[in-house]
């Protein structure tokens, strides 16, 4: 699933290509993906509207409209935006195609169908996307090392499963809460309430400095990112320890060991990090 910096990524290659575009036409060949309203009330209520922004909030993408209204996406597993020419041959299970004028089409294809889309009206309450219950976004000055003892401190969940918690902090998956475990030197199945007032601290200071240096190392041009079908700008290459069980650790030379956590597949170093409790 894409986390917090590739659906910036998506965001930042996306937005400059569609907006202040007119959305002249919508065709739903799947009319799952769209969770509200209505697909023929989703269609016809965005047809003719101008798109003004393109925002992200966690890992969901906001399409702000010029009269107020806002089309939420949520990409999940295998989701995929991409610009092209209206004359570009489909992806297969491509679901919704916005046509923006005469030479751009935004298309949105998802293999595993998982993905949503929700049209909000003006002031409307979003009551349907969950989007209303994230907690602060990794930048918020907010995130302090009090905020996350606050919120996690009392748990005796593995401190990765509390990174996961969408409701502490919005856009942490799998993958960056072990890179950002590694940067913290914190076993990622310490239980939250062990840690200390140093390592929430380190914490505070790397869940944010961790996604902007991803964000960074995403970046792509919308040449490259089109031509990859949207498929090619992660950044495995830059990944110190998550998909490297069994390798050297980058900072000790010691072979990171694997583990599952809540469900999730792990990775850390027993030396730089501690061990399991």
């Amino acid at each position: 699933m894409p986390e917090l910096p590739e659906v910036e990524t998506i965001r930042r290659i996306i937005e400059p290509q569609i907006k202040d575009m007119k959305i002249c036409k919508v065709t739903a060949n799947r009319t799952d993906v769209i969770a509200h309203p209505a697909a023929e009330m989703f269609c016809a209520d965005i047809e003719g509207q101008i798109i003004s922004a393109v925002d992200r909030r966690g890992k969901f993408l906001i399409i702000l409209l010029e009269s107020g209204d806002r089309i939420v996406l949520h990409l999940r597993m295998t989701g995929c935006l991409l610009v092209t020419p209206p004359d570009a041959p489909l992806e297969k299970h491509t679901h919704l195609i916005f046509r923006l004028g005469s030479e751009k089409e935004l298309r949105f294809s998802d293999t595993r169908r998982f993905g949503r889309f929700w049209l909000l009206e003006k002031d409307e309450e979003d009551t349907f996307s969950g989007m209303g219950k994230l907690g602060l976004e990794p930048f918020d000055v907010n995130l302090t090392a009090g905020y996350l003892q606050g919120c996690l401190g009392k748990r005796r969940k593995a401190v990765k499963e509390c990174l996961l918690d969408q409701r502490v902090v919005a856009g942490i998956g799998n993958i960056y809460s072990d890179e950002i475990l590694f940067r913290s030197k914190i076993c990622p199945a310490r239980p939250a309430d062990s840690l200390d007032g140093k390592e929430w601290e380190r914490l505070a200071a790397e869940i944010p400095g961790c996604l902007s240096y991803f964000i960074e190392k995403n970046r792509i041009t919308p040449e490259e990112y089109l031509k990859t079908k949207g498929q090619d700008y992660r950044n495995t290459p830059f990944l110190q320890v998550y998909g490297h069980g069994g390798e050297p650790c980058p900072n000790c030379g010691n072979a990171l060991s694997r583990t599952v956590i809540g469900g999730r597949g792990s990775v850390y170093c027993q030396n730089c990090q501690g061990d399991l409790p």
